[in-house]
């Protein structure tokens, strides 16, 4: 059985939404046939100074087991990506299953950092239990663990799909579960479907029980991440990004909370918040809730395009 951690994407993109047209200045494309609007080019620029390119990987990192070429702004706006649309623009968020009063926090705080992530409105859900027992198909003991395993597939199509509301650019699960995609893996931390709008992201692996900072960053980091991809962002290779690759919870940890310069005009582009605004938004979302040390990161970059209209 492989032991291979991936952060697992379902890219199935068949009758997906599509993105719309962007009409505001700030979204505008060059003139010179450059895709990307000078606004944008400009802020990537200011922000550069505060990202590392990405380190070569150790042998059991992401890109030691898959070989990516990552994404650009400009990629991304010629990919015709599935973003929000007006009808479709909040993201919700559901606990599943049960989880401790510290969990609860993590999940509240997460979805917050999520709303001045991607500049979206996020709703949370009222708390729904996985019903069981669970069939042979969709669920297992874990041949390492022995702990029962709750297949994706089951909370995406059978739990998640049926209570999809009509105006979500995503409905996103939290649970306390293990998780297994198929029996060729040992464990995932999350698996979303771009075409359906949905994704699970599991705790289970990633609380440390002594640090609860490294708990919030690194459900942080899981959650901005995977709803990234649902909304057509690849894996970031240039940077050390929130969107890069991750094999194992070293590598996670290693990760910053935020998007490289590249990522983050992707989100300002889809959910027209200018780079100023989102980076003030969060420097603000983190000094309230105890990351001092990102919210003074979120503030220099912040005051590195201000003044960029």
């Amino acid at each position: 059985m492989r032991v291979l951690v991936l952060l697992l994407i379902t890219l199935a993109i068949a009758g997906c939404q599509t993105r719309t047209e962007h009409n505001s200045s700030a979204n505008a494309p060059s003139s010179d046939g450059d895709p990307r609007p000078p606004q944008l080019v400009a802020a990537m620029e200011a922000v550069k100074p505060f990202f590392s390119p990405l380190p070569k990987p150790g042998p059991a990192d992401w890109l030691a087991s898959f070989n990516e070429p990552g994404q650009t702004f400009a990629e991304y706006l010629n990919s015709n990506p599935t973003v929000p649309t007006e009808e479709r623009k909040t993201i919700y968020v559901l606990p599943l299953g049960k989880f401790t009063a510290r969990q609860n926090e993590v999940i509240r705080i997460t979805s917050q950092y999520l709303e001045a992530f991607y500049g979206l409105p996020v709703k949370s859900l009222p708390q729904q239990s996985i019903s069981r027992p669970l069939g042979t198909k969709d669920s297992r003991l874990n041949a390492i663990s022995k702990k029962e395993q709750v297949r994706t597939g089951y909370i995406l199509d059978d739990v998640l799909r049926p209570m999809l509301p009509d105006d979500a650019a995503a409905l996103i699960a939290f649970t306390n579960e293990d998780l297994f995609p198929d029996n060729s893996m040992n464990y995932v931390f999350g698996q979303a479907s771009l075409e359906n709008r949905v994704g699970v992201w599991s705790l289970y692996r990633l609380d440390d029980k002594d640090d609860v900072g490294t708990f919030l960053l690194r459900t942080i980091k899981i959650a901005s991440h995977e709803t990234g991809h649902m909304f057509s962002m690849h894996h970031c290779t240039a940077y050390n990004c929130a969107m890069s690759g991750s094999n194992h919870l070293d590598e996670t940890d290693s990760h910053p909370i935020d998007a490289c310069p590249e990522c983050m005009a992707k989100v300002s582009w889809f959910s027209h918040i200018t780079p100023a605004v989102r980076y003030q938004r969060l420097a603000d979302v983190c000094r309230r809730n105890g990351l001092e040390k990102e919210a003074v990161e979120f503030e220099k970059k912040y005051a590195a395009v201000r003044d960029i209209n």
